[in-house]
């Protein structure tokens, strides 16, 4: 009996010690990574001119942009600085763009209540205004044909007024917005990441029509690896128009609209 208890007696010994080797491991390896993505998140409060050393994982603002998608997008800014930015969402990451873009007009439009908190106290040149979005990201081929199929969604309806036919309308709008000529539009909102969520092709559309009334308005597309933004970034801001890309960023470069009776966003 004494030999049979001893014999038990190891085996247990052992599989709780190598339990408790795999739990100081565990512990070990979401110390340190917690510690890596905190210091990422914080190499932006110091020069935001400069993209600083990242962990070897590449991505930053958890995970949502990688280095050279942020370079990308601080290089398009810098060339047109100081200008008119319009920012469809409230990402941390456009937080800095107020800085970049010293001495020019930086607006940003977003849904999200708890996005709108972040900016409490406001920014330097900066105006944030909260809007709604109707339309869902599982109704987006319905509306790709509806726009296709309704005048009122044409470019010859120009600035689109809040009492337009067109569902891709986005209606309460400050005047601000609509009147502005805008250098750089950027669009990364709504989230538009569920089938249930308001997609992003609202935005898109606005986008598109609000661009043609500046000159040479760059629109830079965020999530372009999603089937919506593609579709609605073909339709609205026209494949000829894509200047330059850089992971899930499409940079397109749209021409002036010069001809009043111009009808198609594409060629």
């Amino acid at each position: 009996m004494g030999l049979t208890k001893r014999n038990l007696i190891l085996p247990l010994v052992f599989v709780l010690v190598i339990v408790s080797m795999l739990r100081l491991l565990k512990l070990t390896i979401s110390s340190s990574s917690f510690s890596s993505q905190r210091l990422v998140l914080n190499t932006y409060n110091h020069k935001p001119f400069t993209i600083p050393p990242i962990t070897p994982s590449n991505l930053v603002q958890n995970g949502f942009f990688t280095k050279k998608e942020i370079q990308f997008l601080f290089d398009i800014i810098l060339q047109k600085s100081p200008c008119s930015i319009l920012v469809f969402g409230l990402e941390d990451l456009y937080l800095k763009l107020p800085n970049i873009n010293k001495g020019g007009t930086t607006v940003f439009l977003e849904d999200r209540p708890e996005k709108l908190r972040k900016i409490e106290g406001g920014l330097n040149d900066t105006c944030v205004y909260k809007v709604e979005y109707k339309t869902y990201a599982k109704d987006a081929y319905e509306l790709l044909n509806h726009t296709r199929s309704y005048s009122s969604c044409d470019l010859s309806s120009g600035i689109v007024s809040i009492m337009s036919e067109c569902k891709l309308v986005m209606t309460g709008l400050p005047e601000e917005v609509l009147k502005t000529k805008w250098d750089v539009i950027v669009v990364d909102g709504p989230d538009g990441d569920r089938p249930v969520s308001p997609g992003r092709m609202s935005s898109i559309f606005m986008a598109g029509v609000l661009a043609r009334s500046g000159n040479r308005t760059n629109v830079i597309v965020h999530d372009v690896d999603r089937m919506i933004e593609k579709w609605f970034s073909w339709e609205f801001l026209c494949e000829e128009n894509r200047v330059s890309s850089k992971g899930r960023f499409w940079n397109f470069r749209i021409p002036q609209q010069t001809n009043e009776n111009s009808v198609k966003f594409c060629t």
